[in-house]
């Protein structure tokens, strides 16, 4: 049985926790938090939605396969590592360029990094949320 209060909740809650995860993202490149934690929190607003909607529901609003999610930030976070190669540099060693972005600095590895590891914790959490067996 579908909640009426908990499928109207979901529906303000899930663009707010998702715009709440990519904050803690930016904001964890310069202080706590950051791509694990993001990626957690924009997880719990799949689970909230297929929990309150069912997983039908929820796989058509989930943009893409979740592994998408997880290959894509696996290889971000490899490429943020092996790109100081190319430089001369030793592997994992941060790079920073000129070009900077109004509320995330200067473009870098790490981020490079955080992004990766955002990416992956979505894909994981969802791909189990969405093999979970819930009633419809």
């Amino acid at each position: 049985m579908i909640s009426l209060i908990l499928s109207t909740a979901t529906r303000i809650l899930l663009p707010v926790l998702l715009l709440f995860s990519v904050f803690i993202l930016l904001r964890g490149h310069q202080e706590p938090g950051g791509g694990f934690i993001g990626g957690l929190v924009g997880a719990s607003a799949f689970a909230l939605y297929t929990i309150s909607n069912g997983i039908s529901r929820a796989r058509r609003m989930f943009p893409l396969n979740p592994n998408v999610f997880i290959i894509t930030g696996l290889l971000m976070a490899m490429l943020s590592g092996i790109l100081p190669l190319f430089f001369g540099k030793p592997a994992f060693t941060g790079l920073w360029t000129e070009f900077e972005l109004p509320v995330i600095g200067p473009l870098n590895t790490p981020f490079l990094f955080d992004i990766g590891v955002y990416s992956v914790v979505i894909g994981v959490a969802t791909s189990i949320i969405f093999t979970l067996k819930l009633k419809e």
